[in-house]
């Protein structure tokens, strides 16, 4: 919540104080009504430095997004409730070959009803990866799942803002220090699936974190300046935003169960759990690193 807040006064506060229109109001007393002001909220949604066949191009984007996200629900529901596909190695390797498939197949009018098939089969097997996830956080508490995505929602959204009203190009230095950061996560979470440690778990969930809330001024922007360079794939593009969200859900998610569960006078007999739960983003995080490899 303190994340949101100040990315709420870094990304909002400037704005809304440059298009307030203050008049002092006389009183009897004197005292100026702060209350008495007008906000030109046309001004808050006015992004003058970015152009409008790009700003088309971002509908789209997140229009394929909002589609990717139903698709995900629908396949974890497939696993939690109906048990008709199984979260497993199959779901894993169809979710890689789907995208791979995707990333290799060129962008055109032809092309793009199959890609955007492509992408719906993407996204809902990688619901049916979320799966075991979500059905050990309901075991332990209901409750963190929607916590959880309101948090993750609060959180993109922050930071895609805040890199949409940002100068062009500002946020793109961030592309080394992340790719450094998730190496290191990769080369840590790999280890500790032999040494078992606690603490460099949740370090590398919190420092996920991080580097995840990274990753969304990151790709926003960079989706900016492939689209004003003349790349319109805004299919391949919604794969980074999507798997930005992905990741963050399920690290806030692990974070709020354990959290949970350390609060509850109980042992911890699936610990291992955690460790295969927590070992998970390993493999978003080697198709993070697949969408900046090719």
């Amino acid at each position: 919540m303190l994340l949101c807040i100040y990315v709420f006064k870094i990304t909002f506060l400037p704005f809304i104080l440059y298009s307030a229109e203050w008049r002092l109001c006389p009183t009897d007393s004197g005292i100026m009504n702060v209350f008495d002001r007008k906000i030109n909220f046309d001004a808050l949604l006015k992004f003058s430095h970015i152009t409008p066949s790009t700003q088309q191009h971002l509908k789209k984007v997140y229009a394929s997004f909002a589609l990717c996200m139903f698709v995900a629900a629908a396949g974890a529901y497939v696993h939690v409730v109906t048990h008709f596909i199984q979260a497993g190695l199959l779901s894993a390797l169809g979710s890689l070959g789907l995208m791979i498939w995707l990333m290799a197949t060129p962008h055109s009018h032809e092309t793009e009803q199959k890609r955007l098939g492509l992408l719906a089969g993407f996204a809902f097997l990688t619901g049916v990866g979320l799966g075991p996830a979500l059905e050990l956080c309901i075991a332990i508490n209901p409750s963190i799942l929607p916590t959880a995505f309101m948090g993750t929602a609060m959180i993109f959204t922050c930071f895609t803002l805040s890199a949409l009203y940002a100068r062009r190009r500002s946020y793109l230095f961030l592309g080394g220090i992340l790719m450094s950061a998730m190496s290191l996560m990769l080369l840590s979470s790999l280890g500790n699936l032999f040494f078992g440690s606690i603490w460099l778990f949740q370090a590398n969930l919190y420092l996920g974190l991080l580097v995840m809330c990274g990753f969304v001024l990151f790709d926003t922007q960079l989706i900016i300046e492939k689209a004003e360079n003349g790349d319109k794939d805004y299919i391949w593009h919604c794969v980074d935003l999507f798997l930005d969200f992905v990741t963050l859900f399920r690290k806030l998610m692990i974070i709020l169960a354990m959290n949970e569960k350390v609060s509850q006078p109980t042992t911890h007999p699936e610990m291992r759990e955690w460790f295969l739960l927590g070992s998970a983003p390993v493999y978003t995080s080697n198709l993070k690193t697949c969408l900046y490899t090719v």
